[in-house]
């Protein structure tokens, strides 16, 4: 797949460290020839990012907690690299008392909290990316498959991810008439620091491991490759779907 992405600009949003899935994404996409636009939320991740990425990789901050600081990105974005050809979408939040609660206990706030930062976000994320994407663009989220099963402990993040699953559809329909594919990458348990804020993580990560078919946990590099498959042009007939890259978990459960 060497240069598949050569001539792309793509913007990946959610990288917090060397384990994170975003990363992988990154780190796939930079190897196949795209330019990559790190976004990172404050400065404190900035200063972690710095210790990661290449020497000259550009970053820009954007806390998709309102809508304004996400238009601005684009525009800034735009204004100094010019018009975009993707964007993984790699982010989602719950507070820990929602996390580690079950459904039945969540708070108002907490879920709308989860929703928000997990859900919505991919919703204002493509409303003004794609103000400034070229035609045939493609913008890709990660997801999990609680978002469709009762997974033990992943409660809350589960219905946000189901919002999310529903957002990729309406907006793969959205966008179309733009030459934009919005899809979903639902990739298997990792060890990334988002599942170790869900209580009993490493039974998850166990019981995921044993269920692949070939008995090894997907790596982040493999969830990666998807993402470079499907910012590049070999997924021009793949809009509002959802790819699993679990190594057949989703198969066995």
């Amino acid at each position: 797949m060497s240069n598949l992405l050569d001539g792309k600009t793509i913007v990946v949003m959610g990288v917090a460290n060397k384990r994170s899935i975003a990363w992988g994404c990154a780190k796939s996409l930079m190897d196949n020839g795209a330019k990559v636009i790190i976004t990172y939320q404050n400065e404190r991740l900035r200063r972690q990012l710095d210790k990661l990425v290449p020497e000259g990789t550009e970053m820009i901050e954007c806390d998709v907690a309102e809508d304004a600081n996400v238009e601005k990105t684009f525009q800034d974005i735009q204004a100094k690299f010019g018009n975009i050809d993707g964007v993984i979408h790699a982010i989602a939040y719950a507070d820990k008392e929602t996390l580690e609660g079950g459904v039945i206990d969540v708070k108002k706030d907490g879920y709308n909290l989860a929703q928000d930062v997990s859900a919505y976000s991919l919703i204002s994320v493509s409303r003004y990316a794609s103000r400034v994407m070229n035609p045939q663009g493609s913008i890709a989220t990660l997801t999990y498959m609680g978002s469709t099963r009762a997974i033990p402990s992943y409660n809350m993040m589960g219905v946000a991810k189901a919002a999310l699953e529903a957002n990729v559809r309406y907006l793969a329909s959205d966008l179309g008439p733009k030459k934009i594919r919005v899809n979903a990458i639902s990739a298997g348990a990792i060890k990334t620091l988002a599942v170790t804020g869900i209580k009993n993580h490493g039974d998850l990560l166990k019981e995921s491991e044993a269920r692949t078919v070939d008995g090894e946990a997907v790596d982040i590099h493999q969830v990666g490759d998807v993402a470079t498959f499907l910012m590049s042009n070999l997924s021009s007939g793949v809009t509002g779907d959802l790819i699993y890259a679990d190594k057949g978990v989703h198969l066995l459960a």
